[in-house]
């Protein structure tokens, strides 16, 4: 005979502990998004200080949730979590990418190579907010080498060449990337032509001036 009651309350002891695991994960999920969101908003207002203080935060949070489904590896790679440490591995990368520092990868960041790989895609987004922020204010250095960047990232990413089950959907994140570089690219030639021109009508002035004098 089957006992039903043993396997009953075993497997509903089981399926209590895996709820509970997802719905703590999920909590940490939204809040790692929410946290990553406002560190890459801290960058861009030049808060450097408090941006570090959020990534630490987000930190924490990726390793919480590692923990609490480490005993349900379904729950891990069911794309919550994935998600999650995809905006987190974003947010890293911007981060110190704009204040010129050396990238982690994914296993100093603790997430998964999916998701590294498209936050590293969805990072170029950013990048161009930051040169085009740069280019209104009238500052322009720095700007063509992080064109650069975003040039290598786009190479690296065509030749990651793998189904999309395996990529998380890479393919649309490159594709993207390709969009957003050739606008940037467009978009900086024009500004640093607009601003060569500027500096040579403004030396002109100057020599006009001397000349008059």
């Amino acid at each position: 005979m089957i006992n039903l009651e043993s396997i009953s309350a075993h497997v509903l002891q089981a399926m209590q502990a895996k709820h509970e695991a997802r719905e703590r994960t999920l909590a940490h999920s939204r809040e790692l998004i929410r946290t990553s969101a406002n560190a890459i908003r801290a960058v861009h207002r030049g808060e450097f200080q408090a941006a570090h203080q959020l990534i630490e935060q987000a930190r924490a949070l990726n390793e919480q949730i590692k923990a609490d489904l480490a005993d349900h590896p379904d729950l891990y790679f069911s794309g919550f979590a994935q998600d999650a440490q995809k905006e987190f591995a974003e947010a890293v990368i911007v981060v110190r990418l704009v204040q010129q520092q050396p990238v982690p990868g994914p296993d100093e960041l603790g997430v998964e190579v999916a998701p590294y790989l498209n936050g590293l895609g969805e990072a170029v987004g950013e990048l161009r907010r930051h040169i085009l922020d740069r280019l209104r204010v009238g500052r322009d250095e720095h700007c063509e080498s992080i064109l650069q960047i975003m040039e290598d990232i786009y190479s690296f990413l065509i030749t990651v060449d793998y189904p999309e089950a395996v990529t998380g959907g890479l393919r649309r994140t490159t594709d993207n990337v390709r969009g957003i570089l050739e606008r940037t690219r467009g978009d900086l030639t024009l500004a640093l032509r607009q601003a060569r021109l500027e500096r040579a009508l403004a030396g002109l002035e100057l020599l006009a001036r001397e000349t008059n004098e």
